[in-house]
């Protein structure tokens, strides 16, 4: 086992153990404890009581956080060229079709997100090898494939992100930066949790939201109330 180094014991030591926080306590809280020297991710953890082996448990969806990711996502979006313009003016970062097929087809995927139309989602198919294990592929569900590109490409960029609970029952996301004032982050967490609850599938039974932790990039994990998050 690895040995910690002091600033991990020093941030550790602020924690207290088997306390459950609030989710407004662990927003303060997780910038008390991150000492990397860069501006960290703060991710959000939530474990659902929920089969994801079975269709009718499985929880996907898409949330805009309120103060966004505060990460610079890029988009890129595969469009026909009279929809060129809207994607560039709406502030995506690669805008065309056939040349950007070619690139993802030899391994390119330095992109977040991936916008399209219904008409170009034929071509996409052969390529779902390169783009689904890198979460790349774009879905109706997500709001990924669509006419209005304009409106996809401006959601995106403002912090609209898109989740799954994975194979052991659990929701990971971003939710913002260290660098976020508490509050901000507070809130980010709070639209996630709710968006989660307004999901719970009707099959599901018994605890639906078993756990919540939040932590940041290089930090230790503080524990929220379940109860406390889900009201």
């Amino acid at each position: 086992m690895a040995r910690l180094t002091k600033k991990q014991k020093e941030a550790r030591a602020k924690i207290e153990k088997d306390r459950l926080y609030s989710v407004s306590e662990a927003s303060a809280l997780v910038k008390d404890i991150t000492n990397a020297n860069f501006d960290a991710s703060v991710d959000l953890a939530v474990r659902l009581g929920v089969d994801p082996r079975k269709a009718n448990q499985m929880v996907r969806g898409v949330v805009t956080l309120p103060h966004g990711t505060g990460k610079d996502v890029k988009v890129l979006a595969l469009v026909t060229p009279d929809k060129e313009a809207e994607a560039t003016a709406a502030g995506a970062d690669y805008v065309g079709l056939d040349e950007y097929l070619t690139k993802i087809k030899s391994g390119w995927t330095d992109v977040d997100v991936i916008i399209t139309m219904p008409s170009v989602m034929g071509k996409l198919g052969p390529l779902g090898r390169v783009l689904g294990p890198r979460g790349l592929m774009p879905n109706p569900k997500t709001g990924t494939v669509t006419m209005d590109i304009a409106k996809a490409v401006t959601e995106v960029k403002a912090g609209k992100i898109d989740f799954k609970v994975d194979k052991t029952g659990i929701v990971h996301a971003s939710i913002g930066k260290v660098s976020f004032d508490a509050k901000k982050i507070e809130e980010n967490a709070n639209e996630l949790i709710q968006t989660l609850m307004k999901l719970k599938p009707v099959a599901a039974k018994g605890t639906y939201v078993k756990s919540v932790h939040m932590s940041s990039t290089m930090s230790p994990s503080i524990a929220i109330s379940s109860k406390e998050a889900a009201l």
